[in-house]
């Protein structure tokens, strides 16, 4: 029996793992069902309001329910009024139909899937009731002063039970003291009534919290007689009752006992424990001391507890035993889920305590485990169960049952095999922040069958991170307890398991801390003045700040006398209400600081207060003077108004630094004494400084010179490294000491190193005056232990730790094996290797290098060209990339290591082919023999052809005056065709030209350019046939004898292009022109290059000729190689016609002519009009035309010539009621008198036509057509609405 116990308990601790690395399972995998809500067990309901009982559960396939009801399966289907919500266990009752208190019973929950099945607790469903107080009478209660009294509430039972309370009529609650107090029932006890106790509303209120209703007894009449004075007693208790009593509670709840005296005077109530001392943290006294409580009661809190009541008449004590049960409770939590790979073996505990102690009882998928199909894997032991090579398929949920007298605990624990590879649950480039010198935490949650193993890298993944300053937790968290600078990075996260391998990558990045660099600072200010607090921050960059200030902890008062810049307050016209403390506080993401200052706020009538700098401290003293430590003491200076903040103390080293001062400590301004640590071998003296919000004050005088004894160093020299400047020589350094650390004279330094394997001894030397020692004759790079201890003439410091360096290094003896590279595409390639064995790199591994270089092109036409490239990889890589690559070449390339020393040979050099890409842009493109209608085109192939041209793409478009595009006519040329004659193109048209090559890759970047059709008369268009002209190539020896070819000229706006092939190795290139047939004394004009192959000659004269060359100079300007001069014929003038009939200039200029002939027409008309009138007008005067009107301001209108005086009818013709002039055969019209024309005159020899009868022969002939004359107001109207 004892080895089977010593079996399990072995196996047990095999299994542990699995229990602290319990998995949660993603939902879309498979796994039995797992509730993740239900109700309480004891659930209380408001009947007022629909039942809802929870029951939600997860699980792969999502489980269906079904419930139980007092044991028995429930149909809800049956049931009219209960529903169960969609995809969801959870029951709703509409108690709208039917009574609360008929769904009054015990339900359980079942969840389940083709996996397992869940249970939930018994849920006990109770309605709250709040019933009411029965009738009864209540009789007055007359009592005599000094008795004691109770006064029953007896409220009705409730669910849960209601909260008691005494109020008057007015709803005041009533006054309660030591004297009279409520006990936990709810009666209201009097240790002695006085006359004020007198009242006839004594009411005992009863509130129910479920449904919120308060129910009131009938009130209680008290009268006190006032009689003699009762006489005084001692105390004697009312609760609880007999000399002893008994109380029995259960862990976690709440123990509450009371005592209650009568006496008089009023006892006072004192509590203890007789068996230990209470619990002081979980221990509170209610009711004037005559309640004890003590909260999440623990088996400990049982024994004997004894109140005492007292007054001065005496005591009495009472007794209370406490006993301590327990319901079911769980030790190491509840039994949690269990993921399994096939043939794993775990164990599923359901470990729980309680008091009296609990059964243990399984179940599987909802029925008890001795009733379930057998399994060989599973063995069940009491309140733990073994799974041994677990097998697909035994997928379950275990239910564990935990009960006593007192209470139950039911737990649901599924086990789920599965055989899954591992993932990464944390979402992947996660970006966590944190404050640099805190915690920072990344978390790597994960899942897998088997359970993955998590392993971190960071950066070049050189080695794990596993110790410190990591911890690595079981859940996969990467802890760096002290986060710094050099912690930023990117970190990867690698889960494992037998199944596979899953990264993450997490970036860490840590920010510099926020901190106020200047503080705001305590102000007096006066009445009406101005105060302004400062406060200047640093903080990291990356981060967003804010600055918020404060009054006295709250907000600051919206008033806009406040004024909040970015690093400082200001309040104008500081008044009373203004003083108090202010603080800022500057908040980023991540962090915050903070700082206060008080503002003083003193009347403006007083003196102006003077604040200065402290006077400096006198008479300082030194006492108790030991080794080590020394008392100084000085007398503070005048304050000068503004209070001492700090004291500093300064010393000064007469024996090593004399004349130099050093901080020693700082004590705050409240103290005038500072205990003074000394170190050996220091003739010290002393000296104090004051601040105050000023500033420091002047140093005191130098204290008396303490001399301290020397003594063996106490700490020995930092910094302590091993490097090596030669192959075969380590250097060993160190942080000497400084004169106050040597604690003595003679000071040296013991060196010792050994290199680090194992039984090697130390071998020492002692080194003086110096900080580094060289040891020669070293092996190449291997590790050394290195120790340097600090010696005086007193002794040695303590044990040296153990530093680490290496000898020196040497360039590596290998090449990087099993070089090859890969094409990714035309212009790039990854190159491969196998890592450098370390002890062939005999060095600090830096990287690799990798030489490459172009060897030619595979193109006969591109040069053959050798020049080498580097790039350099840090760390230990093993494939990287070659960017930039030519296409269609052949590449070498090499690769080496490198160490500190420098690089090792090279691997043999391998070869990179890279397929054909697109081309460059042709090398030049001209126009030339612009004619009226046609210009020739003529290029050059690319530089970079990148493969073979199979072809080139001609687009071309006109483009207007304002540089607007025109329609784009696009042709495909043969690859051999290096010229083009564009035929019956737009005269006197500009034109832009867009030229690529193309490669089996596809076209390159075009090369452009522009030119101009000459002006002609003819306008005639048609399309545009293609006339290709003979390609012009050098002859074949040309580029030995002249690198100049294909030199021609072209005319434009800007002036003569001149363009040409060139293929010298000489970079300076410049054009010369001169005059044809000019004299001798003239010289060529010089047009530099700038390393194309064309230029624009602005400089030739319309109607010359010209010859022109290019000249290729070498080193010393002297010239090489010239060109074949070429005749250029400027123009005399650039002719180009434009039809000026779509000109913008041209139409404006005939607007503005044909508006000026309008405006003279109307002026001459009005004139006209006016001659004619005004000799007839004088003569009607003659005979007072009644309706004449003189000018109307309303309408600006002429009364005479208004619309009526022109519609009015002359002498003998009337007016139709249509407003016309008609003739008829009475009409006595002027024209009667003439000769039957109408240009007739009158006797002053004015012209009356305009009133003839023509107008009303044409309104006759014409219909509607007025005869009135013209306005000169409507005319100048009708011009004005023209303009």
């Amino acid at each position: 029996m004892m080895e089977r116990r010593r079996m399990d308990a072995a196996l047990l601790g095999l299994f542990l793992v699995h229990l602290a690395t319990a998995l949660e399972v993603p939902l879309d995998l498979p796994q039995p069902p797992t509730i993740t809500h239900q109700s309480p067990k004891n659930y209380i309901i408001d009947p007022r309001e629909n039942i809802i009982i929870h029951c939600e559960a997860k699980g792969k396939p999502h489980p269906s329910f079904s419930w139980t009801r007092n044991g028995t399966h429930f149909d809800i289907d049956e049931d009219p009024n209960v529903t169960m919500k969609p995809n969801s266990g959870t029951l709703v009752v509409d108690i709208s139909r039917a009574k609360a208190e008929h769904y009054e019973f015990v339900y359980q929950c079942t969840a389940r899937n083709k996996h397992g099945t869940a249970v939930s607790n018994n849920i006990v469903v109770q309605q709250s009731r709040s019933p009411l107080w029965s009738k009864e009478r209540v009789d007055p209660i007359v009592i005599s002063e000094g008795r004691s009294l109770v006064l029953r509430c007896r409220p009705p039972a409730g669910l849960p039970p209601p909260i008691i309370f005494w109020m008057d009529n007015y709803f005041q609650r009533l006054p309660q003291s030591a004297r009279v107090s409520q006990s936990l029932n709810g009666d209201l006890y009097f240790s002695n009534v006085l006359q004020e106790d007198s009242r006839n509303d004594y009411i005992c209120y009863a509130r129910f919290p479920y449904t919120q209703t308060i129910q009131q007894k009938q009130p209680i009449v008290v009268k006190v007689l006032n009689q003699e004075p009762a006489d005084e007693r001692k105390p004697n208790f009312l609760i609880p009752s007999g000399p002893s009593s008994s109380k029995t509670v259960l862990r976690g709840q709440v123990l509450e006992m009371e005592c209650i005296a009568e006496g008089l005077p009023t006892p006072e109530i004192s509590w203890a424990k007789v068996s230990g001392e209470l619990p002081t943290k979980r221990t509170s006294f209610l009711h004037y001391d005559k309640t004890l409580r003590i909260v999440d009661v623990s088996e400990s809190d049982a024994g004997e507890y004894r109140c005492t009541a007292r007054n001065p008449l005496g005591s009495v004590h009472q007794t209370i035993r406490v006993t301590v049960k327990a319901a079911p409770y769980w030790i190491s939590g509840a039994p949690r889920n269990l993921v399994l790979a096939p043939g794993e073996s775990s164990v599923l505990t359901c470990r729980a305590s309680g008091t009296p102690k609990p059964s243990v009882s399984w179940a599987m998928n909802g029925i008890p485990i001795e009733n379930s199909p057998k399994d060989l894997s599973r063995k069940v032991e009491d309140d733990t169960i073994i799974f041994t090579d677990v097998q697909a398929g035994s997928s379950a949920v275990y239910q564990c049952n935990v009960s006593n007298d007192y209470g139950y605990l039911l737990s649901n624990a599924f086990v789920n095999v599965l055989s899954e590879p591992p993932r990464v649950l944390t979402q992947n480039n996660k970006v966590y922040q944190v404050i640099k010198n805190r915690q920072a935490s990344i978390d790597c949650a994960s899942f897998g069958s088997p359970i993955p193993k998590i392993t971190w890298f960071k950066d070049s993944r050189s080695s794990t991170l596993d110790g410190d300053p990591y911890v690595l937790h079981d859940n996969g968290t990467l802890e760096i307890h002290t986060a710094q600078a050099h912690n930023s990075g990117k970190y990867t996260c690698v889960a494992r398991n037998s199944l596979g391998i899953y990264e993450n990558h997490i970036y860490l990045e840590v920010k510099e801390p926020t901190r106020i660099l200047k503080q705001p600072e305590y102000k007096v200010v006066q009445l009406g003045r101005s105060a302004v607090f400062e406060c200047k921050v640093k903080h990291d960059p990356s981060l967003i700040p804010t600055m918020t200030w404060l009054k006295d902890d709250g907000e600051l008062p919206d008033d806009e006398r406040l004024i909040v810049d970015s690093d400082s307050l200001t309040i104008v016209d500081v008044s009373e209400s203004d003083a108090g403390v202010y603080t800022c506080i500057m908040n980023t993401t991540l962090d915050h600081d903070s700082a206060s200052a008080e503002l003083t706020v003193v009347e403006a009538t007083t003196p102006a207060v003077v604040y200065e700098r402290p006077d400096p401290p006198t008479d300082l003293e030194l006492t108790d003077q030991k080794k080590r430590s020394v008392q100084l003491t000085w007398i503070p200076g005048d304050e000068h108004n503004s209070p001492i903040q700090k004291f500093l103390i300064q010393y000064e080293d007469f024996l090593h630094h004399r004349g130099h001062w050093h901080n020693l400590t700082e004590v705050p301004g409240t103290r005038t004494t500072a205990h003074l640590k000394l170190s050996p071998y220091i003739h010290y003296t002393f000296r104090v400084l004051a601040l105050n919000a000023v500033d420091f004050s002047r140093p005191s005088f130098p204290s008396r010179m303490v001399k301290t004894e020397p003594a063996a160093p106490d700490e020995n020299p930092t910094g302590v490294q091993g490097f090596g400047t030669e192959h075969d020589n380590l250097v060993i350094s160190w942080k000497p000491l400084s004169g106050l650390q040597a604690n003595g004279p003679g000071l040296h330094y013991k060196v010792m190193w050994r290199q680090k394997v194992v039984d090697s001894d130390w071998t020492t030397v002692t080194v003086a005056n110096n900080s580094k020692f060289v040891v020669s004759g070293t092996p190449t790079f291997v590790p050394y232990e290195l120790k340097v201890q600090a010696v005086n003439d007193h002794g040695a410091g303590p044990e040296p730790a153990v530093a680490h360096g290496y000898s020196g290094e040497d360039l590596p003896v290998a090449a990087p094996d099993n070089v090859q590279a890969v094409l990714l595409n035309s212009t790039l390639a990854e190159v491969h290797w196998d890592p450098v064995p370390a002890k062939l790199i005999r060095g600090h591994l830096k990287g690799y290098k990798v030489y490459y270089w172009k060897e030619h092109s595979l193109h006969k036409h591109n040069p053959h060209l050798v020049k080498s490239q580097i790039l350099t990889f840090s760390g230990n890589h093993t494939r990287r990339m070659l960017p930039d690559l030519h296409p269609f070449s052949l590449y070498l390339f090499n690769v080496r290591v490198y160490n500190g020393k420098g690089e090792g040979p090279p691997s043999p050099n391998h070869q990179i082919v890279t397929p054909e890409g697109v081309p460059s842009a042709p090398s030049s493109l001209r126009v030339s023999n612009p004619n009226l209608d046609s210009l020739t085109l003529e290029w050059s192939p690319p530089h970079e052809r990148n493969g073979h041209i199979t072809g080139y793409t001609l687009r071309y478009q006109p483009v207007n005056d304002s540089n607007e595009l025109g329609p784009v006519e696009e042709l495909a040329l043969p690859a051999n065709e290096t010229s083009l004659t564009l035929l019956n193109l737009k005269y006197s048209t500009r034109y832009k030209f867009y030229l690529n090559a193309i490669t089996v890759r596809g076209a390159g970047p075009p090369i452009s350019e522009e030119a101009v059709t000459v002006m002609d008369e003819g306008n005639t268009q048609t399309p545009h046939p293609i006339a290709p002209s003979p390609p012009r190539r050098p002859p074949p020896k040309a580029r030995t004898v002249n690198p100049f070819g294909n030199v021609s000229s072209s005319f434009g706006e800007d002036g003569t292009l001149i363009s040409w092939d060139y293929w010298g190795p000489e970079q300076n290139v410049y054009v010369e022109y001169i005059v044809t047939n000019s004299e001798g004394e003239e010289e060529w004009q010089k047009e530099p290059v700038n390393g194309t192959q064309n230029v624009m000659l602005k400089g030739l004269k319309g109607g010359l000729s010209y010859r022109v060359r290019l000249v290729a100079t070498g080193h010393h300007d002297q010239p090489l190689h010239r060109s074949d001069e070429l005749l250029v014929s400027v123009p005399a003038v650039a002719s180009r016609q434009v039809d000026i009939a779509t000109q913008g200039w041209f139409i404006g200029l005939m607007c503005a002519i044909a508006l000026l002939i309008l405006i003279l027409l109307i002026i001459c008309f009005i004139q006209r009009n006016k001659g004619g009138k005004y000799p007839v007008k004088e003569k009607e005067d003659a005979h007072t035309d009644p309706e004449f009107q003189p000018m109307k301001d309303d309408d600006c209108t002429f009364g005479e010539y208004s619309d009526n005086e022109d519609h009015k009818p002359l002498k003998g013709s009337r007016t139709p009621s249509n407003g016309t002039v008609k003739r008829d055969d009475s009409d006595d019209s002027l024209v009667d008198y003439g000769e039957g024309g109408d240009g007739q005159f009158n006797e002053d020899g004015s012209f009356i036509g305009q009133y003839s009868g023509k107008s009303a022969s044409r309104e006759t002939a014409g219909g509607h057509e007025s005869s009135e004359a013209p306005s000169p107001i409507n005319t100048m109207n009708s011009l004005n609405s023209f303009v």
